[in-house]
């Protein structure tokens, strides 16, 4: 059996122990068209062999911008890194400004992009990359050579000894692919991962996998595979033999889980916490005994605690929730989901317990791009889950907690560095070990918790410390706020910038006979929907000391979007950009 050391191992590891018919799906004009762990790996080589006969050499650097995931992405990548080159994957929704910092930071020779859209932000600072020689693109697109020419390049097998011997040469300590980090401030990092990082990350993480090697299982892949997370899974479904099916867009995925039917997905807590408000929003429109029905089983879920801890009446009661209620849930995810990886942010307590009561297990875990991701994940099995943390260590992952209570790592998994930026690695690799920036603490029990970002905590005047993100995280739980920023460092209380559940607010407004005003311009000005807001600011509030409690706040006339600029492609908030955009509003908080 092959000995995986480079992350082109994965797909002839795969062919070798399961040897796939579908090991890649992607739909096309309706259908989805399947590619096996044969066919994957002669078209990677084909486009090893082609790149090679356009010039592409070790260490040379290839883009892949995409604006979904899809089959030809991962053939790409496996051709690139097997000639010793690296793999620069690009968020398609950054500016172009970024997209010309990035292909010039990283002095990227192609670029393969996805579609028209892409295509046109590559286009317009094409001129400005001295080092880019030519786009190639997925789709057909008339101004743009085809991704197929490369293949076609490549299909003369007379130079696959030298892509033999260019693999042979790749160590699993040599750098295989920068990530730039989407970035809240600033521009953004090179983040530089071995092939050792990401594999030994995809090894350790298939660990926490509750499935057997001998199921066939199918995965449904949508977030997107410029992020680490999404691309480190993809390697671990390649090693667990899992047919990797791949949404054809955020707005398709209802549908896609239907049709696919996966047993494992991943998700972003944003995407969680929406999937639960639209199944409370059709709760909400029944009406007598169903409504009634409806509710209990909401109620029993959010007290949810595993392993029977509620005890034998609290487990029959679930038991009828779940054939009632909670199996109609499970159907509109495909009715064979049986773990969700949740990433990227913090998972509200809530979402956990719902979700895991009506059987489907969300399993939050915790890592960073600079840690290939995954530091710490829970996993049902073995009393390896617990409500409210990140779960335990992975294998080989090392992780202890400073005296300011910052969360450092160590492990296989740790970065090499920031492309061309050793004063930034200096900054973060010290002592042997990462500074992730987040603070937390590790239970008796050996959990890992995080309890906040270390460089988002701010001081009020009165010299209290304020976590703005567990007070985020709690406030989003109510379903008339779709964000929120806390602000206030150096002021004297905390306050926040509120971006409206639009969608629901009108609903409510509705249902009340209310007339709010029809654009979001007059929503936001309105008195009553003030008020409304400050009766659950209230609420929310006495879960927080008297220091940490929001003491005004604005409404902002607009939703927050990655397009828009206040979040970053992985939705985190982009706390700079958001401050200075609604610099009036902070001034008439605070009267400055």
């Amino acid at each position: 059996m092959i000995n995986i050391k480079r992350l082109f191992d994965f797909p002839y590891y795969q062919l070798e122990k399961y040897n796939l018919d579908a090991a890649l799906v992607t739909k096309y004009d309706g259908k989805w068209i399947s590619t096996s762990t044969q066919e994957y790996i002669n078209k990677a080589n084909q486009i090893s062999r082609g790149l090679l006969r356009l010039g592409v050499k070790p260490n040379d650097k290839v883009a892949i911008i995409s604006s979904t995931n899809r089959t030809e992405w991962n053939i790409v990548d496996i051709g690139i890194l097997q000639l010793g080159a690296q793999n620069v994957p690009v968020y398609p929704t950054i500016s172009k400004e970024d997209y010309q910092y990035v292909l010039n930071h990283s002095e990227s020779m192609y670029c393969f992009v996805s579609d028209t859209e892409v295509l046109e932000k590559v286009q317009s600072i094409k001129d400005q990359v001295p080092s880019l020689k030519e786009v190639y693109s997925f789709d057909a697109i008339d101004s743009c050579c085809n991704w197929n020419e490369v293949l076609e390049l490549g299909k003369d097998d007379s130079n696959q000894d030298e892509v033999e011997k260019l693999k042979d040469a790749v160590n699993e300590n040599d750098l295989a692919t920068i990530i730039y980090t989407s970035g809240t401030t600033g521009r953004p990092k090179g983040v530089m991962l071995s092939h050792k990082n990401v594999v030994s990350n995809a090894i350790n993480s298939s660990t926490r996998f509750p499935f057997g090697d001998d199921e066939q299982l199918k995965a449904l892949s949508f977030l997107p595979v410029c992020h680490i997370f999404e691309r480190m899974l993809m390697y671990l479904y390649q090693y667990r033999g899992i047919s990797i099916y791949f949404a054809e867009s955020i707005e398709a995925i209802s549908d896609n889980l239907k049709e696919v039917k996966p047993h494992v997905m991943t998700a972003v807590p944003r995407l969680l916490e929406k999937v639960y408000d639209k199944i409370i929003a059709k709760g909400t429109d029944l009406t007598g005994l169903k409504k009634k029905l409806f509710f209990w089983a909401v109620d029993l879920g959010l007290q949810y605690e595993p392993y029977g801890a509620n005890g034998a009446w609290y487990e029959f009661k679930l038991k009828i929730a779940r054939k009632l209620i909670f199996s109609k849930w499970q159907e509109a995810l495909g009715g064979e989901l049986k773990v969700i990886a949740s990433g990227s942010a913090a998972l509200q307590a809530r979402l956990a317990r719902v979700f895991n009561a009506a059987g489907i297990s969300v399993m939050e875990g915790y890592g960073l791009t600079e840690t290939s991701p995954v530091i710490s994940v829970n996993d049902m099995r073995d009393n390896g889950f617990k409500i409210g943390t990140v779960g335990r260590l992975i294998p080989e992952s090392i992780v202890k907690i400073a005296e300011d209570g910052e969360i450092l790592a160590k492990g296989p998994n740790v970065m090499i560095g920031y492309y061309k930026d050793e004063e930034k690695t200096k900054q973060v690799l010290k002592d042997g070990y990462f500074h992730t920036g987040d603070i937390g603490e590790v239970d008796s029990e050996g959990f890992l918790k995080i309890t906040d970002r270390k460089k988002e905590m701010f001081k009020t005047s009165g010299g209290k410390y304020v976590a703005p993100q567990v007070i985020e995280n709690t406030l989003k739980q109510s379903r008339f706020i779709e964000q929120i920023m806390v602000i206030g460092e150096g002021e004297k209380m905390p306050a926040a910038f509120i971006q409206p559940n639009f969608e629901f607010l009108q609903d409510w407004a509705k249902r009340k006979n209310l007339n709010i005003g029809n654009s979001f311009d007059e929503m936001v000005n309105n008195q009553i929907v003030i008020d409304r807001y400050q009766e659950e600011l209230d609420e929310y509030n006495q879960k927080f000391g008297k220091w940490e409690r929001i003491k005004k706040f604005e409404l902002t006339p607009e939703e927050w979007s990655i397009d828009s600029g206040q979040l970053t492609p992985t939705m985190k908030l982009k706390r700079r950009v958001i401050k200075e955009r609604y610099k009036d509003l902070y001034a008439k908080i605070y009267n400055c």
